[in-house]
């Protein structure tokens, strides 16, 4: 993938300088002839994030995010503060204790019966009884029935009907206003996250219990629903509940059938008072707790297998599913808090915007991928940034809003880590082609300070040129071709090689470059790359200059002193150093680069090294010019010849001969 980026900008680029973007020739001649480094890497940012958020938005919209998405939503549910329990309710419960005292289970409509009379005496708003009264559980059977019919307060459930199976029906004679389906819709990881409020038929709408209940209340507060001409919406007290989509939130292709909102759970235990039908039967209920009340009657048992996963589950060690009649009551307590303004609904970006959310994080990645100058940055950027993304939308999610948090993540990590890949393979390419310009003649420091520095020294894979104040060296053979003469081509070729590396070694060693090698001689340079900002580093440049001339002049005694015993020719070298501007860049096309340093400074370090060539006082000679002379006086012995005309220039140059290091300016000599 990183290389087809690659290849992608590169081709985007290619086509850019190809084709005029403008047709006046005016217009032309008003665009910069290139395009300026900031403007291809804002073209590479815009290439790589679109290419990485297209990825991640068709791996959302097929779905395969959803279920970390709704990870992250239980998460952040069971991270939410509990509210108190909701005192306008009262869950009756069917526990275990009951089901052993009572010794059956379903309990007989008798016993059901006594415990709706004693409830209905305690004057409650409304009573949902949640449990399954298809058919006769004897005793007391015409008893139910009676009670049910005489009675306008009692909502009872069915089970919604499909085509393969009629579902469950309500008790007999009971009229429709008084019946709601307990149906709950499961997730594909089976936890109940949405409530199903209604669901419209070509027949017939049925409302859920829960509404049933809920709309119960609020009627006898004067709030009824309403709706709007061509909205899906349904209005109701100061709430607007929206029918939950395929794509809300986190979700992704979901069954969206019905009207649905997501569930909002008030808390994971303890959402509302709780009593026991024993408890109810044996008038032991403060009636202050069923008085123009919501009374839920279920089972909480777990025999009773009304029991379903939630976003608590994860959390809960002992009794870590629902039961049926509490998410019934927290379906009901929600749908009462968002119809008093109490509490909202949970509310949605839309599409469009939640696309421009994960292409800001995206972009976010790309471009700290790119902007960040160490990757311990990068290290440290991506996790924090990971953090902003989760506070911003738990800072949402605290006001009823849920936004994807993975994708965005997922964006950000995925175009940070590709931009990582890509700065790491950028950074081999250029220093591949850092080295590959200045080869082997550059030493371990120089090549470091390099390459610490190549941000501001590498563009379009070149050096761009750059005015400094370096010290430059000439060295030459005098007589080399009468040297040539004396040597068989490969014996020339073999003692070169030794004698240019014995040099190269020498200029490493004293902090400089080989430039070139010029047949015989070599061109050094110190001081660049890496341009010197103080006379102090300037000074440091020139006194390794001499430096190392003064070692090639031991050095050369040396293979001189070998030569002799072989029987050879003596040699001798002629050096020129100079100290002033330059400018150093590379030369060449993209395919053949060389380092160039350029300048009257280069050209007056090979003048002097070529004056005066009769003037060969021993084996090695060594002349600088004043400009060198002024960074190192009283470090060198040195001999003054006087202003000397060079080849070439006009303006006489004041030449000196390093004789010699003074006393007490120490100098690293090496041996072969």
């Amino acid at each position: 993938m990183l290389q087809f980026l690659i290849n992608f900008q590169q081709k985007i680029q290619q086509n850019i300088q190809q084709k005029p973007l403008l047709d006046s020739q005016s217009d032309q001649q008003a665009l910069p002839k290139r395009w300026s480094s900031e403007s291809r890497n804002s073209l590479r940012i815009l290439a790589i994030t679109s290419l990485l958020t297209a990825i991640v938005l068709g791996v959302r919209t097929v779905g395969i995010l959803q279920p970390s998405e709704l990870v992250v939503f239980d998460w952040m549910l069971r991270e939410k503060p509990p509210l108190k329990p909701d005192s306008r309710l009262l869950i009756v419960e069917i526990s275990e204790p009951d089901i052993s005292f009572f010794e059956r289970y379903p309990l007989s409509d008798e016993i059901v019966a006594d415990t709706l009379s004693q409830l209905l005496a305690l004057d409650p708003q409304v009573i949902g009884l949640d449990l399954y009264r298809d058919i006769a559980y004897e005793p007391g059977h015409q008893k139910f029935q009676n009670l049910l019919q005489n009675t306008a307060n009692i909502i009872v459930i069915q089970t919604l009907p499909t085509p393969d199976n009629p579902g469950i029906p309500a008790p007999v004679n009971v009229v429709p206003e008084r019946i709601g389906f307990n149906d709950l819709v499961l997730d594909p990881d089976s936890v109940i996250r949405r409530n199903l409020i209604s669901v419209a038929t070509e027949e017939a709408t049925f409302l859920s219990f829960s509404a049933q209940l809920a709309l119960n209340y609020l009627a006898a507060q004067g709030i009824t629903p309403r709706t709007e001409p061509d909205s899906p919406d349904v209005f109701l007290g100061a709430a607007q509940f929206v029918p939950l989509q395929q794509h809300s939130g986190g979700y992704r292709k979901i069954d969206n059938q019905g009207y649905q909102i997501l569930l909002n759970y008030r808390a994971a235990r303890n959402i509302a008072p709780t009593v026991s039908i024993k408890q109810v039967l044996d008038g032991e209920v403060d009636p202050r707790l069923v008085k123009d009340k919501i009374v839920l009657l279920g089972t909480t048992a777990p025999s009773g297998k009304d029991l379903f996963l939630s976003p608590f589950s994860p959390g809960e060690t002992e009794t870590p599913k629902m039961a049926g009649v509490v998410i019934h009551a927290q379906m009901v307590s929600q749908i009462l808090d968002a119809a008093l303004g109490d509490r909202s609904l949970f509310k949605f970006w839309p599409e469009w915007a939640e696309i421009l959310w994960i292409l800001l994080w995206a972009t976010i990645g790309t471009t700290l991928a790119h902007r960040s100058r160490t990757y311990l940055g990068l290290m440290f950027g991506i996790p924090l940034l990971i953090c902003l993304i989760f506070a911003w939308s738990w800072l949402l999610f605290s006001r009823a809003y849920w936004l994807p948090m993975v994708s965005p993540a997922m964006a950000l990590i995925l175009t940070g880590g590709v931009g990582i890949a890509y700065r790491a393979l950028q950074s081999q390419q250029q220093q591949q082609m850092t080295m590959k310009l200045l080869g082997q003649n550059i030493s371990p420091e120089i090549a470091e300070a390099l390459w610490q520095g190549r941000e501001h020294l590498l563009e379009d894979g070149k050096l761009q040129g750059r005015r400094l104040t370096a010290t430059i060296m000439f060295t030459d053979i005098q007589n080399f071709s009468t040297v040539s003469e004396e040597k068989e081509p490969e014996e020339l070729l073999e003692w070169l090689n030794v004698y240019l590396a014995m040099m190269t070694e020498s200029v490493h060693q004293h902090h400089g470059i080989v430039n070139k090698f010029t047949g015989d001689g070599i061109m050094a340079g110190f001081g660049v790359p890496i341009s010197r900002k103080t006379d102090a580093e300037i000074a440091q440049d020139a006194y390794d200059a001499v430096v190392c001339a003064l070692d090639i002049g031991d050095r050369l005694q040396q293979m001189n002193q070998l030569s002799k015993s072989q029987g050879s020719r003596e040699i001798r070298l002629r050096i020129g150093i100079f100290t002033g501007p330059i400018v150093a860049g590379s030369l060449g096309s993209k395919d053949r680069l060389e380092y160039g340093l350029l300048g009257d400074s280069v050209n007056i370090a090979s003048r002097l090294e070529s004056c005066c060539k009769e003037k060969q006082a021993g084996p090695c000679r060594i002349l600088v010019a004043k400009q060198t002379v002024d960074y190192i006086e009283g470090r060198f012995e040195l001999e003054s010849w006087g202003e000397i005309p060079l080849k070439g220039r006009q303006q006489m140059v004041n030449v000196y001969r390093v004789v010699g290091q003074l006393e007490g300016s120490n100098r690293e000599t090496s041996s072969l």
